[in-house]
């Protein structure tokens, strides 16, 4: 049993054991080119938060991972089979219900461990840190922690793409079919300029933008590429963990 990972805790260790930050992995499940399992994202959060957290916890962080969400935003994939789609309003009331059960337990810090480009909290947190305002309420994306050109050949996709594939190489190396039977993640750019500078935004058609999924060419990843990127991310990640759950969120500024 890992104390600091819900689903494996029973109540007889709980019930007088500190929490001073609890985190909520959240991903999605959807298609990742040809070769990645639907879970990918479920999975990097189940591992990155384990790892991150273990850290912490060595450390003397009093954390409690919840579980992970499995379903995602996935908006601009309704045509993609069995791609599931929770709407952002269904995520505010999802995370409305949890919050209010931390709150009224006096865990008042709560990290949303982000694994799915599409999902995108700050709203909801916004208006929900109005309604609960005794609770510190923030996000990270773990996919963003470290620089990912310092481990990749090719660090540009950001869907199935060499990074996601080495780590799932690492972690699970069986749900990874052969590397030359994933498409090259070749992906359409917008014929309107502003939108490829990030400046302004709308969401993308998937099934127009890709033909197989991915955004990202994943043939160059290996399971040593994504056991480096993993220490990284995952320290950096504890670190956040570490400084989050020390934090007197009455007294956060300099």
């Amino acid at each position: 049993m890992r104390p600091y990972i819900l689903a494996e805790s029973n109540w007889k260790t709980l019930k007088d054991q500190p929490v001073e930050l609890a985190i909520l992995p959240w991903g999605a499940t959807e298609a990742h080119n040809y070769h990645l399992p639907y879970a990918t994202d479920i999975i990097e959060a189940d591992r990155i938060a384990a790892e991150a957290s273990r850290l912490a916890w060595e450390e003397g962080a009093k954390i409690m991972i919840l579980p992970t969400i499995p379903f995602g935003v996935n908006t601009g994939q309704t045509d993609i089979k069995l791609d599931i789609n929770l709407h952002p309003s269904t995520q505010a009331a999802i995370l409305d219900d949890i919050i209010e059960v931390l709150d009224r337990q006096g865990i008042h810090k709560l990290l949303i461990l982000n694994s799915h480009g599409g999902n995108n909290f700050k709203p909801m947190l916004r208006e929900l840190g109005v309604k609960y305002p005794d609770m510190f309420l923030t996000f990270c994306n773990w996919f963003q922690a470290v620089d990912k050109s310092k481990y990749f050949t090719r660090p540009d996709g950001d869907h199935a793409d060499e990074m996601e594939t080495s780590l799932m190489l690492y972690f699970t190396p069986d749900l990874v079919k052969p590397l030359e039977e994933a498409g090259d993640g070749a992906a359409k750019q917008y014929r309107i300029k502003a939108l490829n500078e990030n400046w302004a935004w709308a969401e993308r058609r998937w099934s127009e933008v890709t033909e197989d999924t991915g955004v990202g060419d994943p043939r160059n990843a290996t399971a040593e590429k994504g056991a480096a990127y993993f220490e990284n991310v995952t320290k950096k990640v504890s670190e956040l963990f570490i400084d989050l759950a020390n934090a007197d969120i009455n007294d956060l500024y300099l």
